[in-house]
């Protein structure tokens, strides 16, 4: 796969893993609602790819050394990755009530932070685990602001 394809598919599949579960278990802790998850998700799906698109293009478009071309694939593949992502959490909030999608979302979200470091730590020759740990870390991290703050906003504006 060409660098920049990698450089726009890696940044959208951990932005869409990030931002979506950290989306999920605030909306849940705040409202409790299917509806609203699913919103979100979708929200995150159409709005957040743009912008993450649109950053990675401003991001890539700021060195000298990638073509236009490769401007344009790092874009689209940030965007479709991002996208595609985001809409696979719709699955088990379809699929099963709320708190259980919510906790087979976070599985799902880990999985693929764990392949996709396991992969780019395997090709780069550094640690697997400290790679794996370290990003895992900092996705629980996101997970228990977003659920503290959408506990904090739903005592506040219900």
């Amino acid at each position: 796969m060409k660098g920049s394809l990698k450089t726009g598919f890696s940044f959208g599949l951990t932005s869409g893993v990030i931002t979506t579960l950290g989306l999920m278990v605030g909306l849940n802790a705040g409202t409790h609602s299917k509806l609203v998850v699913l919103g979100g998700i979708l929200t995150i799906a159409v709005a957040d790819a743009f912008s993450d698109a649109l950053g990675i293009h401003m991001s890539e478009e700021s060195d000298k050394n990638t073509t236009h071309k490769q401007v344009w694939e790092s874009t689209f593949a940030a965007f479709f990755a991002k996208f595609i992502i985001a809409l696979t959490f719709v699955v088990p909030v379809l699929l099963f009530e709320l708190l259980t999608a919510v906790i087979v979302a976070v599985v799902w979200g880990f999985l693929l932070l764990v392949i996709l470091n396991y992969y780019l730590a395997r090709k780069n020759q550094h640690s697997t685990w400290k790679m794996i740990f370290e990003h895992l870390l900092i996705a629980i991290v996101v997970i228990i602001i977003t659920h503290f703050v959408g506990l904090w906003i739903g005592t506040m504006f219900s």
